[in-house]
């Protein structure tokens, strides 16, 4: 089943979340070498392409796991997490529609 996995960024996280970027997008590139990532990205904390200074609210991810726990489990093993970035990171599951 597919699941949406919210993170939310902390304050003034921006130099955490660049310096463990490569250990994120790691694990990111083996789910889509997997086939089961859908789509992956970080929200601005601005109305821009590249937010600059102002950094980012946090991530999504829609990615495919057997569980709802093992899409928890994945999320809470992020870098971003044991970094310190998000403060916070919802899970729920996802119905894809279209395309």
């Amino acid at each position: 089943m597919w699941y949406v996995i919210e993170g939310h960024d902390g304050p003034d996280v921006l130099s955490r979340r660049q310096a463990v970027r490569p250990a994120h997008l790691a694990r990111l590139t083996d789910l889509r070498d997997q086939g089961r990532l859908m789509l992956a990205g970080p929200c601005p904390a601005i109305d821009a392409e590249d937010p600059g200074p102002a950094g980012f609210s946090g991530s999504l991810v829609v990615a495919e796991f057997d569980s709802l726990e093992a899409a928890r489990a994945w999320a809470d093993a992020d870098p971003y997490m044991e970094a310190g970035v998000y403060m916070r990171v919802d899970v729920r599951p996802f119905k894809r529609v279209l395309p």
